[in-house]
């Protein structure tokens, strides 16, 4: 098994001092200026002034772009490009490059390219102030219409979307011990190097040099927009110490509540998230597991082990519209978000992080797959892979989907009659469901950790639905979590995807059923 640790080879080495390479541009100006940042202690980046910073939300948003003058906007390109002033959650600028060739040149800052919303801001603005980050651009309906489909901006954050959706959930190009009581570091990306893409191209090049306390980084990502938004990132790591928990191809989302939750007291839409649940693939156990997502009473970290991880993503399973009512906020179009590696990373963990949010404001989810071992300080690391942005079958699962997961009291009528004892309902369709008659003798495995008794469990197939249906009675250990695994088969052939969730001792409806 090839180590997930990746030496570079010696042409990544350094050889000649920046000021001879600066003629020219390729990946390896941004590994030669990656690398001899992290020979040297981090500096923050300067920050822009107060009163940026300060703003409120509806002024922010009043600065605005000018569409027309878009970088490529009187060129014979398909793809363009919007830029983002400081402000607000963006503290400091980022340096731009335009890439012609294999020529660079600096994109200057110019305060007209935006409108304010009132004449004092205006004169306020730093003539040098620089830019947050940028919006790329694509024609995705009409051959005159340019759609927003990736913005990079603030930290390390991005975010995509495919050709039907709305923006939603948030990649990152790195994530530094989060959730551990040492506390999260939020690297950033300081420089960018747009490449101008040719007449007609379909995939655009751009690079990013990232910098943080603990690491610097170079990318590169190749981005296609579409149906789904395929990005292919480079990512080579220049760690200044030894990191105890990095997360490679971060993903960020909101769920405040779902179908698995109460419903907070006082809200009228049935559910509120980007994202409904984790989908894990270990290329080496061949298994497809299926986390729904929660919005816990404290901190969550859940590890799931790999061996050969081929896939993880955060997915918008449940595009109803009817399941959320919110006509403004469109969640049943929120993208979902798969991570496919290039090449063997070896063992590891996909890490799901969840914290606790009083509303829907917050990005309290965090999915990121890391290292079985801390990642060694004082050498080069390559993680490569493909990140695609779309409708949640973007994953190409072969096997029946959990598409609805409902947990109620095991002592209301329907429920059961054991007291202390959890009623859970987990819905399967597709894959080989779709080709079983209704009485075909599928059946469950059902596992219960955490000292958790399961009381019963039982398949049945619901027409109305089209689907199969586990219902499951299960009494967790006093003060311990409720933590269940489970899937469908029928004799030897497994048929779904495992099944695994999570209730931990404070969550609402186990405060509920006490």
């Amino acid at each position: 098994m090839t180590s997930w640790i990746k030496p570079l080879a010696g042409a990544l080495v350094c050889l000649l001092p920046w000021s001879a390479q600066a003629e020219t541009f390729s990946f390896q100006t941004v590994m030669d200026k990656a690398e001899e940042l992290a020979s040297s202690s981090w500096q923050a980046p300067p920050q822009v002034p107060k009163f940026l910073q300060q703003l409120g939300y509806h002024d922010y948003q009043g600065i605005r772009f000018k569409p027309e003058r878009s970088l490529w906007a009187d060129d014979d390109t398909p793809f363009g490009v919007m830029l983002l002033p400081p402000g607000l959650f963006y503290h400091h600028a980022v340096a731009l490059n335009v890439v012609e060739g294999d020529q660079t040149e600096p994109l200057v800052f110019d305060k007209t390219q935006f409108s304010y919303p009132n004449s004092e801001l205006e004169r306020l603005v730093p003539a040098d102030l620089g830019y947050a980050g940028f919006k790329l651009t694509f024609p995705f309906f009409e051959p005159e219409v340019a759609n927003q489909f990736l913005v990079f901006a603030g930290a390390s954050y991005y975010r995509a979307v495919g050709r039907h959706n709305n923006f939603g959930l948030s990649g990152r190009g790195i994530a530094v011990n989060t959730g551990l009581p040492s506390g999260e570091e939020f690297p950033s990306f300081i420089e960018f190097w747009l490449k101008k893409p040719e007449p007609g191209a379909e995939t655009m090049t751009f690079y990013g040099l990232l910098d943080g306390r603990s690491l610097t980084g170079a990318y590169e990502f190749q981005v296609t927009p579409g149906d789904e938004t395929v990005m292919r990132v480079r990512s080579v790591l220049y760690p200044r110490n030894d990191i105890e928990l990095i997360g490679v191809a971060p993903l960020t989302s909101m769920f405040y509540y779902g179908e698995n939750t109460l419903r907070p007291y006082g809200e009228w839409r049935p559910e509120v998230h980007d994202s409904d649940g984790l989908l894990v693939h270990d290329g080496n156990s061949q298994e497809w597991l299926w986390r729904p997502l929660n919005n816990p009473a404290a901190l969550s970290m859940d590890y799931f082990a790999t061996e050969q991880v081929r896939g993880f993503g955060l997915l918008q399973r449940d595009g109803d519209f009817r399941s959320y009512m919110d006509a403004e906020a469109g969640y049943g179009t929120r993208p979902s978000a798969w991570v496919e590696p290039e090449g063997d990373w070896g063992r590891g963990h996909v890490v799901l992080t969840q914290l606790p949010t009083p509303d829907e404001t917050n990005d309290n989810i965090v999915a990121f797959w890391t290292p079985a071992e801390p990642l060694p300080g004082k050498q080069a690391h390559e993680f490569n892979y493909q990140v695609r942005f779309g409708k949640s079958d973007l994953a190409d699962s072969p096997m029946a989907q959990a598409v609805d997961s409902f947990v109620g009291d095991g002592t209301r009528i329907g429920g059961g009659d054991a007291e202390g004892a959890v009623r859970v309902i987990v819905d399967f369709a597709r894959g080989p469901l779709a080709e079983r008659s209704a009485d075909a003798p599928v059946t469950a495995r059902v596992t219960a950790m955490e000292e958790g008794e399961v009381l019963e469990h039982f398949v049945e197939y619901v027409a109305a639905l089209e689907r199969w249906r586990l219902s499951i009675l299960v009494r967790p250990a006093a003060n311990r979590p409720l933590s269940l695994r489970a899937y469908l088969h029928e004799g030897e052939e497994t048929l779904s995807e495992t099944w695994s969730y999570q209730l931990l001792p404070g969550s609402d409806i186990l405060q509920v059923i006490k």
